[in-house]
């Protein structure tokens, strides 16, 4: 009986070790192939996004990286201005993200990837999917109902200074003088 117990048990143990070295082995072919993944697209895409990793002006934040303007840029320039940083402006898509950018925004104006510039009412975000499909958060309050622009305001921007009592978003020109957000997102980098 006990030299039965004790071969259950030896063979229990060869058993489990050999689970452990397929997973520690799966866990390494993992690791370096995310590792040549990133490699690969910071090589491809040069040196931009090497630095952009590595610098202050940037915020990470849930898979993307955050750029926050200093300046004031119509709506068309500060996505100019973020589509040369290899980013585009800011798509929020869920409630976490939005009270991210209004905890970093300090309550400012900063323009957002959304607009109706192409048919009015139909408001997109940058990438071409529609705002009626996602996240939205226009702001509304006694005295306010966004968007309440009409044909005049076809982009928005994320708390007017004004309106601090009223949080979301507001349409305005998109010829207005307004801070930008970039947003890249570091999913290329761990995936083909």
């Amino acid at each position: 009986h006990f030299q039965y117990s004790k071969s259950r048990s030896s063979r229990a143990a060869v058993v489990c070790l050999v689970l452990l070295c397929v997973l520690l082995l799966t866990a390494v072919i993992v690791l370096l192939n995310f590792s040549t993944r990133r490699y690969r697209w910071v090589r491809v895409n040069g040196n931009n996004y090497l630095t952009l990793l590595f610098t202050d002006e940037w915020i990470y934040y849930q898979f993307s990286f955050y750029y926050m303007s200093n300046k004031t840029k119509n709506w068309t320039e500060s996505r100019q201005d973020c589509k040369k940083k290899g980013a585009d402006l800011i798509i929020i898509n869920n409630r976490e993200e939005q009270d991210f950018v209004t905890k970093i925004t300090d309550k400012r104006d900063f323009w957002i990837g959304v607009t109706d510039s192409d048919e009015e009412g139909n408001w997109k975000w940058v990438d071409g999917s529609t705002l009626t499909t996602g996240f939205r958060s226009w702001a509304s309050g006694a005295y306010i109902t966004e968007p309440n622009g009409g044909t005049a305001e076809n982009c928005a921007v994320t708390c007017l200074k004004q309106n601090h009592d009223v949080l979301g978003w507001h349409d305005v020109k998109c010829n207005d003088a307004y801070q930008w957000i970039c947003e890249m997102s570091i999913l290329p980098l761990i995936q083909y």
